[in-house]
């Protein structure tokens, strides 16, 4: 798919490490690893899965920790565990031999002046001292809710502007969810100097439903040039399962070929 390395998520589409190995073997596709299941699960460790994908030719990017993390948080202790469950996250993305890390900017939870403020500056701390980093990290777009702290392609890019340590990670659905059809293409305008990752699925700009590519409002045929063009990494962060995981991968190679 020209220059461009596609990936998947096992965790998105509901499958186990042997089945999404198999998969991914088979279509010539990596695997997003998902760093908080590793956290609450007793799966394979980095090493073993590393290996794995070696014989199978299976390389690996990885989806940092969200779940109940906070790296912007206004509480003190609530960011030095954030940043602490980051700092491991890392270290196991470099024993997996990750190409690229996607980061979640953080939560405020109220949109006050002052509290946004604070939760900037302890987003700030965090980023700093995850440095330096061991392999390269992205910054993904959210927005998906009130509490999300970053807000449109401006916002991240002043924050990415600062941090020139880190990329963009583009999320399409995210970008249609907050900003409609035009959405993923006002964030590539902005940022796409910085793109070095991205998440691929779909939705009907309502909500962030992983729908397989095509099956929703995401605009793919207007963006299929950018994505032909583009030498980031991407993962299909689809549901559906295998037939999700197909079913998008055929649609973007009929979008790519066109």
């Amino acid at each position: 798919m020209a220059g461009m390395r596609l990936g998947f998520s096992p965790f998105n589409a509901e499958m186990g490490y042997e089945e999404a190995f198999r998969l991914a073997a088979e279509l010539g596709l990596d695997l997003e690893v998902p760093y908080d299941l590793h956290e609450v699960l007793p799966l394979p460790d980095a090493k073993t899965l590393r290996a794995t994908g070696e014989v199978l030719g299976v390389g690996f990017t990885l989806h940092l920790p969200f779940v109940e993390m906070n790296p912007a948080s206004l509480i003190p202790s609530v960011r030095a565990l954030a940043e602490e469950r980051l700092k491991r996250a890392l270290e196991f993305g470099e024993a997996l031999g990750a190409k690229v890390g996607v980061l979640h900017t953080g939560q405020v939870p109220v949109r006050h002046p002052m509290a946004i403020s604070l939760a900037r500056e302890a987003l700030e701390k965090t980023l700093s001292a995850l440095l330096p980093l061991p392999f390269p990290v992205a910054l993904e777009n959210l927005a998906l809710s009130e509490e999300d702290l970053l807000r449109g392609p401006e916002e991240l890019k002043a924050l990415l502007d600062r941090f020139p340590q880190y990329g963009f990670c583009l999320d399409v659905g995210h970008a249609l969810v907050e900003l409609g059809p035009l959405g993923p293409f006002l964030y590539w305008e902005a940022l796409g100097d910085r793109l070095i990752h991205l998440h691929l699925h779909d939705n009907h700009a309502r909500r962030d439903d992983h729908l397989p590519v095509g099956t929703g409002a995401v605009p793919w045929e207007r963006l299929s040039s950018r994505l032909r063009s583009s030498p980031a990494t991407a993962a299909l962060e689809v549901g559906g399962n295998i037939q999700g995981v197909r079913q998008s991968l055929s649609r973007l190679q009929a979008l790519l070929a066109s």
